[in-house]
Order: structure tokens, then C-alpha cells, then sequence
């Protein structure tokens, strides 16, 4: 029997597991890595909080990845957070679930450690993983051409592996080679490809000149923010220099990204006091301020200190004489406009990439088969909170799976 050869483009984590579980039915595999490491943006984001995935019942953590909600619903059921944390346990990295759900590995274990016991493991299952390797497109009807781009080295080959999986990342933090380069690669074979849009990422506003210098960086916490009439999202926001940051703001960039790009106003609405109910805020507005001035009577009855009061002279100037209910409505319906959001290449992750209609339920590409695509090379998006890195890790043991159970040349 000849033997089964993969090759994996990408060492993110969609790449890496896909690789570990093709290893561990007996495939060859090699992997290839345009970086001098693998594993980069992994690292990098876990610097932030070593968030893994979410412990979310089934069907509200399938929903976190929007329009694709019933696809992913599919890819979670084969690939879990419970199946995540397993494997993790199973490499030596003991997770918990904090108070908001979310998974981290315990305190003793850090994303080097993660990556270091995991690439242990593909060593010992016989992975070759070549890095300072750029892959520069296709040839023929299997073939991929590459080029070597280690020290002293400027080769270019071609290799013809039974099956392949491209997972190159989205277009977030280049510096991790997470850039999209590969896009006019996929495009030259007539794949549609959704243009790349930051996820994940700070909103810019208009903030005064002495905003900017009297607020600087300050958070506000305890707050629930939204869009026009749509759910609320609690957390801390980051009030910046170009404007406003944190969970609740990335949470709802598709919303935002959606109103900009229709040319209609973006205004985010933050409420400062989401616990209290209306009726006891408007009773506590109504209490007789006395000679106490506008920052001391907030701070006093609701305990709003700086940068409060500075807020809302910002975007309503005349808040220091507004009448209780007028103020309880600010207070509550804070607007923020939002006049564009941070750049790609800032963002955490991104919106677009290879349209599912390209690929099939095995995510293989419809005019290439044998080849698979996992990972943020695919047009899905989810926030924060451990869903990406649980998208990526699902992704790539679907692909694993299609190809060691269910594909084989000359069948779709």
C-alpha cells in the first residue's frame, strides 16, 4: 500500500491539531511554516489571558459564531471544549473555568509550556515540521510549490502529497504571519475570497482635544454597552486616546462594521449604571445636590467618579444642568458615535476570507478536491472569551477527521 501523505500550511492551531490527529491515524505529515517558529499569534495571544475556549452550553457557544451558528454547532459537537480540555490534560496542561466560564490552563502553566509539550508530542508521532517555508501557490492537480527561505537558502520545489490543508490564519497581526498573503493565491484558481474586515478591535471616536489629555487611558467598569435597540454586552470598557476598547466593544464590532458600512450613523450606547433600576436611579437624581458641585453629586449618590463626569460633558455639554430624568436618560443611553474602527492589522481576529460556499461539508475546496482549508482562512468571526482559538481548534480536527475517515483521491 503506498503511503498516505499529508501537507499542512500553517503552524497556527488549526494546522498543529490537524496535524496531530492526522499523525495519530497514520498519515505522514509534514507541515510547513513560512515563520522561523510556529505558533506565533498563539503565543502572542495568550500574553492577554491565556483563554482556551468557553465552558457555554452547546447551543449559545455554537450561536457566538453569527451566520455560521448551525455549521459550527457540527464542528463544536466533534471537537468540544470538553474534548479541548482533555487534550490539553493529555499533553500535561491542567485548565480550570473561571467565574465568566472562560477556560485557562491553571496558573502554573503558561502558552510556551502548551506549545512546548505540543510540539513534544508531534516529535514523538513522527511530524516533520519544516519551517522558513513559503508556499507560493498551486500546480497541477495536487501539486503545491514552495520555496525555502531559511539562512543561506532560496529554493523553490514542488511536492504532491495525497491530501493538503491550507491553514494560513486571517490578516490580524502581520507580524506573526498572519497577513492574508495567501489571498491572490486562492483567487488565481477562481476561489472567492471575502475581503478581509478587523473583528475584534477598539472603535475610533472624535474625542476633544482636552478629552484626550484630561481622560488619557481610564476604564469604566460595571457598564453594559449596545447598539441602536440591540442586546446589551456587560464588562469593562477602555476609555483611549482614539476612543473606546474591551470586551463589550469587540463583542459588538459586527454590528458596528455593518452601520458603517451602510453610511448611517454607528453610536454605540453605554449604560454606566446596568444594575440599578430606573426608578431608584431617578431617586437618586432627585435628591437636592445643595452646593455640591456636578462631579461630587454623581460620585456621592452613584458613585461615578472621574472620568464620569468628563464623559458626559463630552458628548452632552450642558449635563452638568440637566434635570434629573433628562440626566437618568444620559446615564443610561450614554452615546458614543463611532466614526471607524481600528486598523486590520490591529485587530484581534478578522471578518472574511474563503466564502463556505467554496468548500464542502468537509470544508475541502469544491474545485480542488483533496484540499482542505481550516482555521481564519475561513469567512466566520466570533468574540472574545476563548471562542477564536475554540473556532480554530475545531476546524482543524473536522479536517483532520474528513481526511483520515472519509476522503480519498478520486472521491468527494
Amino acid at each position: 500500500m503506498s503511503t498516505k501523505t499529508v501537507a499542512i500550511v500553517g503552524g497556527g492551531p488549526a494546522g498543529l491539531l490537524a496535524a496531530q490527529r492526522l499523525a495519530e491515524r497514520g498519515w505522514q505529515v509534514q507541515l510547513f511554516e513560512a515563520q522561523a517558529t510556529v505558533g506565533r499569534k498563539f503565543l502572542v495571544a495568550g500574553h492577554g489571558g491565556f483563554n482556551l475556549s468557553n465552558a457555554e452550553d452547546a447551543e449559545p457557544f455554537a450561536g457566538r459564531y453569527g451566520t455560521e451558528s448551525t455549521r459550527f454547532g457540527a464542528l463544536l459537537e466533534h471537537f468540544s471544549a470538553a474534548d479541548l480540555r482533555a487534550w490539553a490534560g493529555d499533553l500535561g496542561i491542567e485548565t480550570f473555568v473561571g467565574t465568566s466560564g472562560r477556560i485557562f490552563p491553571v496558573a502554573a502553566h503558561k502558552p510556551a509550556d502548551l506549545l512546548r509539550a505540543w510540539l513534544g508530542r508531534l516529535r514523538e508521532l513522527g511530524v516533520e515540521i519544516t519551517t522558513r517555508h513559503r508556499w507560493l501557490g498551486f500546480v497541477g492537480a495536487a501539486g503545491l510549490r514552495l520555496r525555502d527561505e531559511s539562512a543561506g537558502a532560496s529554493r523553490e520545489f514542488i511536492i504532491e502529497p495525497t491530501a493538503t490543508v491550507l491553514a494560513l490564519g486571517g490578516a490580524s497581526w502581520a507580524k506573526t504571519g498572519s497577513d492574508g498573503a495567501w489571498v491572490p493565491l486562492l483567487q488565481e484558481i477562481g476561489m472567492p475570497v471575502v475581503p478581509f474586515a478587523p473583528a475584534n478591535c477598539g472603535a475610533e471616536i472624535a474625542w476633544s482635544a482636552f478629552f484626550r489629555e484630561k481622560v488619557g487611558r481610564a476604564p469604566l467598569k460595571n457598564i453594559a454597552l449596545r447598539v441602536k435597540d440591540g442586546p446589551a454586552v456587560r464588562g469593562e470598557l477602555m476609555l483611549t486616546d482614539y476612543g473606546v476598547e474591551g470586551t463589550p466593544v469587540y463583542a459588538l464590532t459586527p454590528q458596528v462594521r455593518a452601520a458603517l458600512a451602510a453610511g448611517g450613523p454607528a453610536v454605540l450606547r453605554l449604560n454606566l449604571k446596568p444594575d440599578l433600576p430606573p426608578a431608584t436611579l431617578l431617586q437618586k437624581l432627585r435628591q437636592p445636590r445643595g452646593k455640591a458641585s456636578f462631579p461630587e453629586f454623581l460620585k456621592k449618590t452613584l458613585h461615578l467618579g472621574p472620568p464620569v463626569p468628563t464623559l458626559l460633558r463630552e458628548v452632552a455639554p450642558e449635563a452638568a444642568t440637566l434635570e434629573p430624568e433628562a440626566l437618568a436618560a444620559l446615564l443610561t443611553s450614554v452615546p458614543l458615535p463611532v466614526m471607524g474602527l481600528r486598523p486590520l492589522d490591529e485587530a484581534i481576529s478578522t471578518a472574511g476570507g474563503i466564502a463556505f460556499s467554496a468548500v464542502d461539508e468537509n470544508l475541502m475546496l469544491w474545485q480542488r478536491p483533496g484540499t482542505f482549508v481550516a482555521g481564519e482562512m475561513l469567512d466566520w468571526e466570533a468574540p472574545t472569551g476563548g471562542y477564536l482559538l475554540q473556532g480554530c481548534f475545531s476546524t482543524g480536527a473536522w479536517v483532520a477527521r474528513a481526511i483520515s475517515e472519509g476522503w480519498l483521491p478520486g472521491k468527494r
